[in-house]
């Protein structure tokens, strides 16, 4: 008998509403109409709203929820059905309801409305209803109230930042302690320094080091120094800054409720306006980034420099090999992790750039570039502090020197001839360097040969430990002898 093909079953729908009509969405989605627009609307990128944007948002509806019952605006069931619908929200539950694109309109409108709507189907179930029942909990008259994108969603900006910055923070300082640790123990590894990546006078590994642990405390002290005008929030502003529809101790009590669900201390930004107008706090965070980045770009380039080899390239440091080089060349090890660290580097340097140009694009009362700005931004945090701690547990800590090598270069070094200025002169001392590269000879051989010095004597003036301290070579230009 002949087979009867049946049609795969339609997938259930419901129903929703919003000021422009009924959509239909997904029968399982906590989402309604306006998500589902959103979704329509906007299929960019597949990119979502950061987890520690949404985990934001919902802070920020659960803290406006509480104050609201409190304040006798919001009755007391609504509001812990929200409050709970939030925590379940903050443990981990509904993580794929949170569906709008990175890329969508204006100031986070479509991101704010998917958080809206979810707590309030969710919060509709939790006292008895169904999704979509507006009249039991409303995503504007319930969740929103007092509330507008155009302070939540920067509020929210904040709140992220200020979770994933820490990260960061932490990430550049262990770097810089493991650093030092290295600068330590190699305090006594002499080698050439190099300057234009060309011979330079000695100096110690310890010393190199120690200049890029430096660099990254002063990169960590810059992204910390960069929070603090996060803290300050522009909650309660609503609309434009001027609070409309806001009770009168709603912006206190919400700001102090933050500080409680979140342990930071927050506080009103001084200007409601203001905060709503200007993206600076997140152009300064994500300007301290790039300063990070264009450091660890300098210091992973250094160890590549390096380690480069092993017979034909500089060999200074030996990196810890984690995975085979090439797929054609047998034994090939690359400076993976360095490597990774470069093209993170670059993304946050780019991603910089963007959120500098959308800064500059908001118009009047508002920003609405705020979507761009909170996705690269998170972005930013995120991956410099997990390059970052890559890096260091799978390569800085494994570093070792070859103590061999450096010693080499440091006594072969044409630039310790400079050490031979104070006491022959400029010239004289870059005659001995001259016939030494033409020659092939060590510059000591020379300098006993053309600088009328005992072996003794150059030997003393040209130690490359001694090079690598503070002083002077003996005796003034034109010979004769002198103190040190």
């Amino acid at each position: 008998m002949p087979t009867t093909r049946r049609s795969p079953p339609r997938p259930r729908t419901r129903t929703e509403h919003d000021t422009m009509g009924e959509v239909r969405v997904p029968a399982a989605a906590l989402w309604g109409a306006q998500t589902g627009r959103a979704v329509q609307n906007f299929p960019i990128s597949g990119l979502t709203a950061h987890p520690a944007l949404v985990d934001a948002t919902v802070r920020v509806k659960l803290a406006a929820a509480r104050v609201n019952g409190v304040l006798g605006l919001l009755p007391r069931r609504k509001a812990q059905a929200i409050e709970r619908a939030a925590r379940e929200v903050l443990g981990g539950r509904w993580r794929d309801q949170f569906v709008v694109d990175a890329y969508q309109a204006g100031a986070g409108t479509s991101h704010h409305m998917n958080v809206n709507e979810v707590l309030a189907n969710r919060a509709c179930e939790l006292l008895g209803g169904r999704r979509g029942d507006r009249a039991l909990v409303d995503p504007n008259d319930h969740v929103n109230l007092g509330q507008s994108t155009n302070d939540v969603f920067p509020t929210a900006m904040r709140l992220a930042a200020l979770e994933l910055a820490p990260a960061v923070i932490g990430a550049l300082s262990a770097l810089a302690a493991t650093l030092e640790r290295k600068a330590r123990g190699w305090d006594g590894v002499v080698k050439a320094g190099r300057t234009h990546l060309m011979d330079a006078t000695p100096v110690r590994l310890g010393q190199e080091v120690s200049g890029w642990a430096a660099a990254l405390r002063g990169a960590a002290g810059r992204v910390r120094d960069a929070l603090p005008e996060l803290s300050l929030l522009g909650l309660g502003g609503t609309a434009v800054g001027t609070g409309l529809n806001a009770h009168p101790r709603y912006q206190a009590l919400v700001v102090a409720e933050l500080s409680r669900l979140t342990g930071v201390p927050l506080g009103a930004a001084p200007s409601l306006t203001g905060a709503m107008q200007s993206l600076a706090p997140f152009v300064a965070l994500s300007g301290a980034l790039r300063g990070a980045a264009v450091e660890l770009l300098r210091i992973g380039g250094d160890v590549r420099l390096l380690g480069s080899g092993p017979t034909s390239g500089l060999g200074e440091l030996r990196l810890p090999a984690v995975q085979p080089g090439s797929s054609i060349m047998p034994g090939k090890v690359n400076p993976s992790m360095a490597e990774m660290l470069a093209m993170v580097s670059y993304q946050v340097i780019g991603l910089d750039a963007a959120i500098a140009a959308a800064a500059s694009g908001g118009q009047l009362e508002l920003n609405v570039m705020m979507p761009l700005v909170a996705w690269d931004l998170c972005h930013a945090l995120q991956i410099q502090a997990a390059a970052v701690r890559a890096f260091d547990v799978r390569c800085a800590r494994g570093l070792q020197a070859d103590r061999a090598r450096a010693r080499h270069y440091a006594e072969r070094t044409v630039s310790l001839a400079t050490a031979l200025a104070p006491r022959l002169g400029y010239e004289r001392a870059a005659g001995i360097v001259k016939a030494s590269v033409e020659s092939g000879r060590s510059i000591l051989e020379v300098a006993v040969e053309l600088g009328g010095l005992t072996p003794a004597q150059a030997r003393r003036l040209l130690d490359p430990a001694r090079l690598t301290r503070p002083g002077r070579g003996e005796g003034p230009p034109g010979g004769g002898r002198g103190g040190r």
